[in-house]
């Protein structure tokens, strides 16, 4: 069998990033938390979106959002046992809606008011180099 030479692989080896993403995060204890989800076979995954019009699609307009790398958002859930990222997923699942004891759909509360994940100071911030 000839052993095809890396140029002509029609599936490279190497993952590339990504890119920066947009990650879903939800509050915690000590800031933001990076939202994981769940893939049709049930396993978890970290996702990423390549642009924000995706993940507002995706999610709505009220989800938080911090950008990552591909490697930093793998770094972050490995200790945690999740190794998918899911980049751009191409559908989700509705919020499940709230029934009340005799099978009613019960209202939801206020909504979340839509603005920046992290406050620009903040990001700012995090991005001066301090080395």
């Amino acid at each position: 069998m000839e052993q095809l030479l890396y140029g002509e692989d029609p599936e490279p080896s190497d993952r590339f990033p990504a890119g920066p993403l947009y990650v879903p995060v939800r509050p915690g204890p000590s800031g933001s938390v990076v939202r994981l989800f769940r893939t049709p076979l049930g396993d978890r995954s970290a996702v990423g979106f390549t642009s924000a019009r995706g993940l507002v699609g995706a999610l709505g307009t009220g989800q938080a959002w911090i950008r990552l790398a591909e490697p930093a958002l793998r770094a972050l859930t490995a200790p945690l046992g999740v190794t998918t990222v899911t980049i751009d997923p191409p559908f989700t699942a509705c919020a499940p809606v709230p029934v009340g004891p005799a099978g009613e759909a019960v209202p939801a509360g206020p909504a979340v008011p839509a603005g920046p994940a992290v406050p620009a100071a903040a990001l700012a911030a995090s991005a001066r180099w301090t080395g």
